[in-house]
């Protein structure tokens, strides 16, 4: 057996009621933050800000999904004039994506505290679209140093956000289950975060209040972010980037959408991945990419592309950009063969492998 594993560490925090720790954790980065939030993430900002007391500089409510340029300048201004020294995301993707742009800009140190399932956090993956052009990126420099989570401040999370954002996770998972660069200990976390999640989000809609699910949750997004963050990915996310940052399409809807037909695409080429995400979801490798539909459906989700907004007309431009750098799948990429899984997509087909070719 041959492999390489490197790993990245930082400090996690986890378990109810962390959040109270916040003071005392972002004192060992610095002296002066920012608490960076989306407008709907306000009142979160404002109590964070009264928890960490003196150490709070600033705070900003304005962070949005893809992370603008505009927004990063707009921040960046900020921080220079407050002269702050630490950055804390309070929120999901779009808070703690504009702390990573800043901390590329800036090599200061982030302290995270994730509301959603998405998993950021646990990356060094940054993201910035300008000309609605979305680019990544990876930069040590840009994983927080300490994450919090704290399940209690899931409690609020809209039931949408708490499906996608976890259907997120999960693809992160699954496409660390077939990267050029996969290896046995991550594959051992992807598919215990598969399980984690695929198993406690029907849990936490059914009953809201189930703490026990909701730390699973979290667990398991904690392990998808684990996963991105430690090997390369592949066809989604580079269909979800293009999909997000053309035609601003929301994040965690859109890998929810993608993710089956992803994995649809790419089946005949990851018999080892299948066969570690039908245990994950308890079914049969031949129907992976149909209980990840159903998953999504059954949680009340959208499950097609026309559901999120883009025109029938856009798919052959999506196909064109996603096909025009070459970049690692397992199965051969070609602007044909994407615009057929975009079409699937586009029309929300529960995904079978019969389809594939």
């Amino acid at each position: 057996m041959d492999f390489h594993y490197v790993s990245h560490a930082n400090r996690v925090i986890f378990g109810q009621g962390k959040i109270k720790e916040t003071k005392e954790e972002l004192a060992k980065l610095g002296k002066k933050a920012i608490v960076l939030a989306t407008p709907e993430q306000k009142d979160l900002a404002n109590e964070v800000a009264e928890i960490i007391e003196e150490l709070c500089g600033f705070v900003y409510t304005k962070a949005v999904q893809h992370v603008p340029v505009e927004t990063v300048i707009n921040a960046q201004a900020i921080v220079e004039k407050e002269k702050i020294d630490v950055l804390l995301a309070v929120g999901g993707g779009s808070s703690i994506g504009l702390a990573k742009a800043l901390a590329l800009n800036t090599s200061l140190p982030i302290l995270a505290i994730p509301t959603t399932y998405a998993g950021s956090e646990m990356t060094p993956v940054w993201g910035l679209t300008e000309n609605n052009l979305k680019k990544t990126g990876t930069n040590m420099i840009v994983k927080p140093k300490t994450v919090i989570y704290d399940s209690n401040l899931t409690l609020t999370l809209p039931k949408g956000l708490t499906v996608t954002s976890g259907m997120n996770a999960i693809a992160h998972c699954a496409e660390g289950l077939y990267a050029e660069n996969a290896n046995p200990i991550v594959s051992l976390f992807a598919e215990d975060g598969v399980r984690a999640l695929a198993s406690s989000l029907p849990r936490i809609l059914e009953k809201p209040e189930d703490m026990e699910a909701r730390g699973e949750a979290q667990y398991g997004t904690m392990l998808g972010g684990m996963v991105l963050g430690s090997v390369g990915m592949a066809l989604h996310h580079k269909l979800c980037h293009t999909l997000g940052g053309t035609f601003n399409l929301p994040h965690a809807e859109t890998h929810t959408v993608i993710l089956p037909y992803a994995i649809q695409y790419n089946a005949s080429h990851i018999p080892k991945a299948m066969e570690a995400l039908a245990r994950a979801l308890n079914t049969t490798p031949d129907d992976v990419p149909g209980a990840l539909y159903d998953l999504s459906s059954s949680l009340g989700s959208h499950t097609s592309l026309e559901a999120l907004g883009i025109k029938e007309i856009e798919l052959d431009k999506a196909a064109e950009i996603a096909t025009k750098n070459p970049y690692y799948n397992p199965r051969p990429v070609n602007k044909e063969g994407i615009r057929e899984l975009l079409q699937y997509a586009f029309e929300g087909k529960r995904p079978e492998l019969a389809y594939v070719k």
